[in-house]
């Protein structure tokens, strides 16, 4: 006579059957762990912040709004003039300097020298790599929308290129984001990690605002660098730490320069 369980019993080994391959990856990918398993949420819930700002815009929805953010940010009789203090215009022309492709550069190049230098050869190349491929994908999704730049107040510095996403936006998030992930890692001192991050976020938002502040971005601009920036300094990170499960990348204190040896 057949066991009543048994239906239940074949079901879950069906169930067994499904699941085991997902749990396999799941393990491979290290998601059980919290650094995996965070950089790659990041990286999917960002991605799809920046899809739907994308699709707004695409759409025309975001059009009011980004007029009335221009706007309320300028002197109502003289456009041309942003609301503040002239210092505060001077030092937003300081902040939107930090994500400009000049500054990065020489940041990331001196980065990875120093990486070079310190024997950490796989690092100084995912950080070349990690930049290199964020500075294709803003230009390729520049042509891709060609969305015009904002004409309802005059520029307060000058612009060259197609409008969404704001290059400086996120470039400025996948270089800061990205090596100040890198920093934190190597401090031992939680706080002074949260200090890098912190200060790494705070560079990033500043470099955003300002893009707004100078009129030269609509705020959508802005929003969807930030979020397609972070989405790929938070994939970036994934990769890094699966290759460095793998000792394809160095841990901190590791280098792959060959030990010295004294000779007699």
């Amino acid at each position: 006579m057949p066991s009543p369980d048994r239906p239940l019993l074949l079901s879950q080994a069906g169930m067994n059957k499904y699941l085991a391959p997902i749990a396999n990856v799941w393990l491979r990918l290290r998601l059980n762990e919290i650094g995996p398993l965070v950089s790659l949420f990041a990286c999917g819930l960002f991605a799809w912040a920046f899809i739907a700002i994308a699709d707004e815009v695409t759409e025309g929805e975001t059009h009011e709004l980004d007029s009335a953010i221009l706007l309320a940010l300028r002197d109502p009789q003289n456009l041309a003039d942003p609301l503040g203090p002239s210092w505060l215009e001077e030092a937003a022309r300081d902040f939107t300097g930090l994500g400009g492709y000049a500054i990065l550069t020489l940041l990331t190049a001196a980065t990875i020298i120093y990486l070079l230098m310190a024997g950490k050869r796989a690092a100084a190349l995912l950080v070349f790599v990690s930049i290199v491929g964020g500075t294709l994908i803003s230009t390729g999704l520049k042509f891709g929308f060609e969305r015009p730049r904002p004409d309802l107040v005059p520029h307060a510095t000058r612009v060259y290129t197609a409008s969404f996403p704001s290059g400086h936006a996120m470039l400025s998030a996948i270089t800061y984001l990205t090596l100040g992930a890198l920093l934190a890692r190597i401090e031992k001192s939680r706080r002074i990690s949260a200090f890098i991050m912190s200060l790494a976020i705070i560079m990033t938002l500043l470099v955003g605002a300002s893009r707004v502040y100078l009129g030269v971005h609509w705020p959508s601009d802005v929003l969807a660098g930030w979020s397609v920036g972070a989405a790929w300094a938070a994939l970036c990170w994934f990769v890094a730490l699966q290759l460095q499960r793998k000792g394809q990348v160095e841990k901190p204190g590791e280098t792959s320069l060959p030990p010295k040896t004294n000779s007699a």
